[in-house]
């Protein structure tokens, strides 16, 4: 059945189909294709973008732009605007959307970026909430796609680490849509809501897929990917302490690695990652707690498994399809 989704928001990936999700991941594949062979689509030629951010970032900001200048998009950074200060996110959508052809927000609430799409009338992306992080899941699981001999439905897919954030959450929600076997290994404190989980799992009748939860590490095995994130989320800084006694247990290793028992499993991240203390929060964690390494060691995160590096450059090729779909149609 032939997709089209011009016109539409990307604000979850809940919103989607499989086959949906499928397209954006193949036009994903094409137009890396197309950038590594020097094509020049100009798919978004005349078009406006504005980019806003509350949370700071490499990726997102660096994606979108290059993405948007690729296919020939004009682009606006706006970090100093009025909204949610003197000025309503609904006037700032009215506004934005008679000058802008798409609008992409980075922050803390899922409301607010919802209430950009409801009064805009462009599409509106989200680059993170609080709540979610769908543009990253894209990316993921086209990495996963390249570095694997499986599709994705035959994926056993773990994640490790704190299974409440917005990654834990959106990536339960794309394993689910894409009929994978997804499996979060997390501390009971630190398991996702479970309302979330049940909605998965109605889902998960429909597609195949299997959402499973666990505080057991042995249960990587036989997995295909090992993904974590940071244990303390933007926002959370005050937490340290707490997450480091939860999820120390938790650690990506080596040993994790060969618990899988898959020579070929992949380690993903979503990055940044605390794997050594070549930062100024690595220096004040191992400083204040004795930890040189958080969520991955440094051996995982440089070794043959790791794929952190295509999965960051795949942020770009499939922010671009999101904004070729939605824009182009």
């Amino acid at each position: 059945m032939p997709v089209n989704l011009r016109g539409r928001h990307f604000l979850t990936l809940k919103d989607f189909s499989t086959n949906e999700i499928q397209y954006l991941l193949d036009l994903s594949k094409d137009l890396k294709a197309k950038k590594r062979m020097g094509i020049k689509n100009n798919l978004l030629e005349g078009k406006n973008i504005v980019l806003i951010f509350e949370k700071a970032s490499t990726r997102t900001r660096t994606s979108f732009e290059v993405a948007a200048f690729d296919e020939g998009a004009n682009v606006t950074f706006l970090t100093n605007s009025q909204m949610g200060k003197k000025e309503s996110v609904e006037d700032t959508a009215k506004v934005l959307g008679r000058m802008y052809d798409g609008i992409e927000f980075r922050g803390f609430s899922q409301k607010t970026v919802e209430e950009l799409a409801e009064f805009s009338g462009v599409p509106v992306w989200n680059g993170l909430t609080d709540l979610d992080h769908p543009t990253q899941i894209l990316a993921d699981f086209l990495t996963v796609m390249e570095n694997t001999n499986k599709p994705l439905n035959k994926i056993k897919f773990c994640y490790v680490g704190d299974a409440r954030n917005n990654m834990g959450n959106a990536l339960m929600i794309g394993a689910a849509k894409m009929g994978m076997h997804f499996v979060a290994i997390a501390p009971k404190e630190l398991f996702p809501e479970e309302s979330l989980v049940s909605e998965m799992k109605k889902v998960a009748e429909e597609t195949g897929a299997v959402i499973e939860l666990s505080d057991d590490i042995n249960s990587v095995k036989n997995a295909d990917v090992i993904y974590t994130d940071v244990w303390v989320s933007m926002g959370e800084e005050a937490k340290y302490e707490e997450r480091i006694n939860l999820l120390k247990d938790y650690q990506v290793n080596m040993e994790m690695i060969k618990k899988t028992e898959n020579p070929d499993v992949i380690f993903l991240h979503c990055l940044p990652s605390f794997h050594d203390t070549n930062t100024e929060v690595g220096k004040e964690i191992c400083k204040k707690y004795g930890l040189k390494e958080m969520e991955v060691t440094d051996e995982v995160f440089r070794s043959k498994y790791s794929k952190v590096f295509d999965e960051a450059e795949n942020r770009m090729h499939t922010i671009k399809a999101v904004m070729v779909a939605t824009l182009r149609g």
